[in-house]
């Protein structure tokens, strides 16, 4: 039986999640949205890069005597929910997903890592590392809007969904898994709701810098 704290296995165990279901769903918008073969294989090298981050998390897991597949279970049926009611319509919803709806939700897990031991919060931070996805949207969303302007009120609709999609999918799992709930703020000192109201304002202005980073404007 693992001695690793009940926190880690399950930031661990949603991250792995989130890493293969990454994978496997920028895999499949690269076969089914992708405008050109370019475009199919530069999605295709980011859906790589997840995967890697995913064996990482289930190495890690291993390590430690955790089942992998355990240890991702109970975040499952969260986050297929998150992917059903969020399927992009087509490309450019896509890519607004992979950098503004992951993005808010990367962010979460690091919250969560400024709260267990170095070693896990450095693989945390290795399985987030952005390794091009930033720059790949950006770059496509941004050409998309110089070419029409009028799909920004769409596209901006669009992420605002997404992260108040990802903010719920947050309080569902946070609800059942609390050890880890208890990695976001730290219980028993009083300081629970300034601290709560400190990471969401983190969380508000990392998500306003990627709408600009877009051209698209947060939102009220």
């Amino acid at each position: 039986m693992s001695d690793t704290p009940t926190g880690v296995v399950d930031l661990l165990g949603v991250l792995a999640y989130a890493e293969l279901t990454a994978f496997l769903r920028l895999a499949e918008d690269a076969a089914s949205l992708a405008p050109s073969l370019t475009d199919r294989a530069a999605l295709s090298d980011l859906a790589a890069v997840e995967h890697r981050h995913f064996r990482l998390l289930r190495d890690r897991l291993a390590e430690v005597g955790v089942d992998p597949e355990e240890a991702m279970a109970p975040f499952v049926d969260a986050l297929d929910a998150w992917h059903a009611q969020t399927r992009p319509a087509d490309w450019l919803e896509a890519l607004v997903k992979a950098y503004v709806g992951t993005g808010i939700s990367m962010d979460f897990y690091r919250e969560a890592a400024r709260r267990v031991d170095p070693g896990t919060a450095a693989l945390v931070e290795e399985a987030l590392a952005d390794e091009g996805r930033s720059e790949f949207a950006v770059e496509r969303v941004r050409a998309a809007l110089k070419t029409d302007p009028k799909v920004s009120g769409r596209l901006a609709l669009w992420a605002r969904r997404l992260v108040g999609e990802a903010l719920s999918q947050a309080h569902r799992v946070a609800a059942v898994r609390p050890a880890l709930a208890a990695l976001l703020v730290e219980a028993g000192d009083g300081e629970d709701l300034p601290e709560i109201g400190r990471m969401f304002a983190r969380l508000t202005e990392a998500h306003g810098k990627r709408m600009a980073a877009l051209g698209l404007t947060p939102g009220p």
